[in-house]
């Protein structure tokens, strides 16, 4: 069964312009055949461009752990470059109501 997958990454590097592209096709290649979305913020601050990206959707783990074992054998070298932070909130489906104790 499909969970529900919220995802935050912060990622950060230092200032050169157009991260969130960047960004965009690492999440892309990672999560390619995966059913998620996401939203990316970027910003500037410091001489460092940084780039939140907010990503929610339907995926196949059933816990955080799955996912973040999904994460590290995918993800290439420059997101593990890049990322300085994240949280992850995976809910997965429950069979029933739960109204009657019935599974």
């Amino acid at each position: 069964m499909n969970s529900e997958t919220y995802l935050d990454f912060c990622f950060v590097r230092e200032q050169s312009g157009d991260f969130a592209p960047e960004v965009d096709q690492l999440l892309s290649e990672l999560f390619k055949g995966v059913r998620l979305n996401w939203y990316l913020d970027e910003k500037s601050n410091d001489g460092m461009d940084i780039v939140v990206a907010e990503i929610k959707g339907m995926s196949k783990w059933q816990s955080e752990e799955e996912t973040i074992e999904f994460i590290e054998e995918n993800a290439s070298e420059s997101f593990w470059k890049y990322l300085q932070g994240y949280q992850m909130y995976i809910y997965p489906a429950k069979r029933g109501c739960g109204s009657c104790g019935t599974h």
